[in-house]
C-alpha cells in the first residue's frame, strides 16, 4: 500500500474508497490472489457460514486473548458503512489465522504486535486493548497510525500495525463482501469492450 493509507489514522474516517484509492491494480481489475491467499479465504468463507449456524470457529495460530484483540481491531480498520460489512463480517480474522498456518513465519510477527498493543494499554490504562474504552482504543492506534508522525519510541508499534493494516486490507479485499464491495467482475462475460472504467482508471493512477 502506498504512504497514502499507511497514513491514515485508523482512529479516523478512512472509507474504503480511500483505502482503494492506493490498491490501483485491484480497482483495475488486475489483482491477482496467490494460492494460500485463495485457500485461506476459502476456509475464511466455510467458518463465516458454520458460525451462522452456531459452530464457532477456534483458531489455531491465535491465543484466546490474541483472537479477541484481532477480531476488534480488523473493525476499527474496516467497519461496517453504509456500504458494504465489516472485516469481522467478510471473515477477515479467520483469513487471517488460516494464513498464519499457511505462513508460519508471520506468526511471530503478529503476535509479537499483539503482545506490544497489549502492554502499552496495560501501560497506559492498566488493562488489556480488548478491554479498554472506545476512545482509550482509538488513542493508541492513533499513535501508531501515521508512521510519518508517530514518536520514536512508538515505532515498534507503528511497523507492526501497519503490517496488520495490509493483512487486514489483503484479507477483506479477497473476500465476497470485499470483490462486491469494489464492484470486481471477475471473468463476467460481456458484449463488448468498452474499456476500463473512468472511476477504476481514476482510482488507479490515484493510487500510483
Amino acid at each position: 500500500m502506498s504512504d497514502d493509507v499507511l497514513d491514515a489514522a485508523a482512529g479516523h474516517e478512512l472509507s474504503r474508497r480511500d483505502m482503494l484509492s492506493t490498491m490501483g491494480s485491484i480497482a483495475a481489475g488486475t489483482f491477482i490472489m496467490s494460492p494460500h491467499m485463495q485457500q485461506a479465504m476459502e476456509h475464511a468463507m466455510a467458518a463465516v457460514a458454520a458460525a451462522k449456524t452456531g459452530v464457532a470457529y477456534q483458531p489455531k495460530n491465535f491465543l484466546p486473548q490474541e483472537w479477541e484483540t484481532v477480531r476488534m481491531l480488523v473493525d476499527y480498520i474496516i467497519p461496517r458503512d453504509g456500504h458494504s460489512g465489516s472485516a469481522t463480517e467478510a471473515g477477515v480474522p479467520e483469513f487471517m489465522d488460516v494464513m498464519l498456518g499457511l505462513e508460519t513465519s508471520l506468526i511471530a510477527r503478529h503476535r509479537a504486535g499483539l503482545t506490544w498493543l497489549d502492554t502499552e494499554c496495560i501501560n497506559r490504562y492498566g488493562k488489556f486493548f480488548t478491554y479498554c474504552t472506545d476512545p482509550q482504543r482509538r488513542q493508541v492506534l492513533d499513535d501508531i497510525a501515521w508512521p510519518t508522525k508517530a514518536r520514536r519510541e512508538m515505532m515498534p508499534g507503528v511497523t507492526w500495525f501497519n503490517s496488520f493494516r495490509d493483512f487486514t486490507a489483503s484479507g477483506f479485499y479477497t473476500s465476497k463482501i470485499g470483490i462486491k464491495d469494489i464492484g470486481y467482475l471477475g471473468n463476467t462475460g460481456m458484449a463488448a469492450w468498452t474499456g476500463c472504467p473512468p472511476a477504476a482508471v481514476r482510482r488507479a493512477v490515484r493510487g500510483q
